[in-house]
Parts: structure tokens; sequence; C-alpha cells
């Protein structure tokens, strides 16, 4: 049964990281833009997105 878990453990790993890969909608996409942005700003960099 542990072998079945590890496997679940993957399984929810991978579909995480494909949920990131997603693009955001909604109330969601605000934020993420939002914070690439600050990501972008802090690194030093000038130019923002829009």
């Amino acid at each position: 049964m542990e072998d079945e878990e590890t496997r679940q453990e993957r399984r929810e790993k991978k579909l995480k990281k494909k949920h990131e890969r997603l693009p955001q909608h909604g109330r969601g996409l605000a934020q993420v833009y939002k914070d690439a942005i600050l990501k972008r700003l802090r690194r030093g960099r000038k130019k923002e997105a829009g």
C-alpha cells in the first residue's frame, strides 16, 4: 500500500505543476501579473509588462 501512496503523491505533484502552467483566469490573473511585475522590479529591471 505504501507504493500506492507514493504514486498518489507523485500524481498530485504532477497535477499541481500542470495546473501552475495553465493560464490563470479571473481575479487570480491580476495577482499573477502583479507578482510578476514586482519580481521584475525587485531584480532591478525597469521594464514593466503592459
